[in-house]
């Protein structure tokens, strides 16, 4: 329960750092959540380093047709180990659902994720 709690620290700061649009506010969040050199799995390809993450947010969270949305987490952390999942939802501003998935991420012994791994959509 511990690794659990602490884990969601770290994503709910991640989570955070996708909502703000503030890019100095964004980049103190991730610093906080993220390692330096993260490795990123995301909809488009694998990037690494926060920068990567910055123009994840910026381009597909806040870049989408639909306007700029935000990330929502979803479900509770399952953290079996260092590696822990959470199920999170993108909606609009009015709060509409345009997509849905789960996150898998690595967690270091100092607290920060080390790599994410996004899957978005259903598994039907």
């Amino acid at each position: 329960m511990v690794e659990e709690d602490s884990y969601a620290k770290a994503i709910d700061v991640f989570v955070e750092a996708t909502a703000t649009r503030d890019p100095e506010r964004r980049a103190t969040l991730l610093s906080r959540a993220v390692a330096a050199d993260v490795v990123f799995w995301g909809p488009l390809g694998r990037g690494v380093g926060r920068e990567a993450v910055e123009d994840f947010i910026t381009e597909v969270v806040h870049g989408h047709p639909s306007g700029p949305g935000r990330l929502v987490r979803t479900t509770r952390v399952d953290a079996p180990g260092e590696w822990a999942r959470f199920g999170w939802r993108y909606e609009t501003a009015t709060g509409d659902t345009i997509l849905s998935g789960m996150d898998v991420v690595h967690v270091t012994a100092r607290g920060d994720i080390d790599e994410i791994i996004v899957f978005a959509g259903s598994l039907t």
